[in-house]
């Protein structure tokens, strides 16, 4: 059963569904709506790519400052995720996901209507913001209303297939908007999507928060939102600028300084933003790394396929959207079949697995050139390492938030969506900037390319390391239902 009080958390078992049994129609209805949230989030981040080049031109911004379009988005969401998802946890995670919503539309018709740069940049830091508060809300609302075991398996499976439909569906409505409409349509598509969810879920949501109403720790909140932002915003600028710059050595500095001042702080705190203890889980931390990889470096990847598929090749926004859709599809099949293969193999070799096979594909995109036949060769290495990609991302959330108590969920899938937005975030600054600065834009992607899968490869390794062996017998794919 769902939530049914507003004054209870899920650590009840009288609120969640027996393991054994299937899903109420109203667990249904509740997966969906957090499901709808997330894949939102996911449209956001694809729906814009494909137009980046139509809106540089449209809003006078230049190649460089294309990844400030994305950027200015994962800024907030990933500096402010800890901090939302630990207020959802005291205050309730229900109203903080619908003022999200609230606010993610709102914006959206910002950007939607933006004059100028800072209008839109505005629009999107604002979207940003509100995604901070819905992405680990939403994730928490769904891991305490499914219990540990198979329902929150499935749940878990359902929303990382959902995110990547999202991505893919974004991209090929990114590209059939803007050659249709504009740009700004894409954005307009966002306020439309928040405005039909936020109505379901104001009805169908249950308020959940933990059971005791301890103080939020304010000092670890400044400095790890602090810490975050300036960490992004100087690797951000560094993509402009380059790193010997006074104000990115600086924010730089800065970042490194209050994220250390932050895990001081946590060590002391009676009630910490962040548990050390669960930091210092090897799922929690290695599992974390291998999300952060996963999703920085295929963020990367996008990126730099985006221009080399305009600029080397020539596609036009509608085109280089159906290459990516083919990859959207093949990344919703491996949704399908990835919990069979966690069920059969386990959580941990899975991610391993997905890492090696995400940064092999990745490294057979090295071979791309100016001929019109590398659009095929882009689109299958592309739509293979996301497949594999797919499995490190539900792989990844499944072996970090397994064995953490309902209490802490919030914390822990707010780690989780942190890797994920930061991995968003740096990965193009760190090295799409590789390809923007270059005079030879196909050197670049080149070099990129090379880097990425290198990174890749090199996390499978050390995540494989650190996880050890897993003793643990994997459940079987018949235990989970999926088969």
């Amino acid at each position: 059963m769902a939530i049914d009080t507003t004054e209870t958390t899920s650590a009840s078992p009288t609120v969640h569904s027996p393991l054994g049994t299937r899903l109420s129609t109203r667990d249904k209805l509740v997966l969906f709506v957090l499901c709808a949230a997330q894949f939102m989030v996911a449209l956001d981040f694809s729906v814009l790519n494909v137009a980046l080049p139509v809106l540089g031109k449209d809003l006078g911004m230049s190649q460089s400052a294309l990844q400030w379009a994305v950027t200015a988005f994962a800024l907030p969401s990933g500096g402010f995720l800890l901090l939302f998802g630990r207020i959802g946890d005291l205050y309730g995670r229900r109203r903080l996901f619908l003022t999200g919503l609230a606010l993610f539309g709102t914006a959206s018709l910002l950007a939607t209507f933006a004059w100028d740069p800072a209008s839109f940049l505005t629009g999107r830091a604002l979207q940003g913001l509100g995604a901070a508060a819905i992405v680990p809300t939403g994730m928490s609302l769904l891991t305490t209303t499914f219990p540990e075991g198979p329902a929150r398996d499935r749940a878990l499976g359902i929303s990382g297939t959902l995110l990547s439909l999202g991505f893919t569906v974004g991209m090929v409505a990114g590209g059939v908007l803007t050659d249709v409409l504009s740009w700004r349509s894409t954005m307009g598509l966002l306020s439309v999507f928040a405005l039909i969810v936020l109505p379901l879920a104001l009805g169908l949501l249950p308020e959940s928060r933990t059971p005791d109403r301890p103080r939020l720790d304010v000092p670890g909140a400044v400095t790890v939102t602090g810490g975050l932002l300036a960490l992004i915003y100087a690797l951000s600028t560094a993509a402009e600028r380059g790193f010997g710059g006074a104000d990115v050595i600086a924010t730089l500095a800065a970042g490194v300084f209050l994220l250390a001042a932050f895990v001081y702080v946590e060590s002391r705190a009676h009630a910490p933003l962040v548990s050390l203890p669960m930091l210092r889980r090897r799922t929690v931390a290695w599992g974390n790394l291998g999300g952060l990889v996963t999703f920085s470096m295929m963020s990367t990847v996008v990126f730099v396929l985006t221009l080399y598929l305009q600029e080397t090749l020539g596609l036009s926004a509608f085109e280089t959207g159906l290459v990516f859709g083919v990859q959207g599809v093949m990344s919703a099949v491996a949704g399908v079949y990835a919990p069979k293969v966690i069920g059969r193999f386990g959580a941990r070799r899975t991610l391993v697995g997905s890492l090696a096979g995400q940064g092999l594909f990745v490294a057979g995109l090295v071979l791309l050139n100016a001929h019109t036949w590398s659009v095929w060769l882009a689109t299958a290495a592309i739509s293979l390492a996301s497949m594999c990609h797919l499995g490190a991302i539900i792989s990844y959330g499944l072996t970090v938030t397994s064995g953490v108590p309902d209490e802490e969920q919030g914390l822990a899938t707010g780690l989780v969506t942190s890797t994920q937005q930061v991995g968003i975030t740096i990965g193009i600054p760190l090295l799409g900037v590789l390809a923007t600065t270059s005079s030879d834009l196909l050197a670049g992607v080149h070099t990129v390319l090379a880097l990425d899968a290198v990174i890749v490869l090199a996390a499978a390794v050390l995540v494989a390391t650190g996880l050890g062996r897993d003793r643990s017998r994997p459940v079987e794919a018949e235990a989970l239902g999926l088969r």
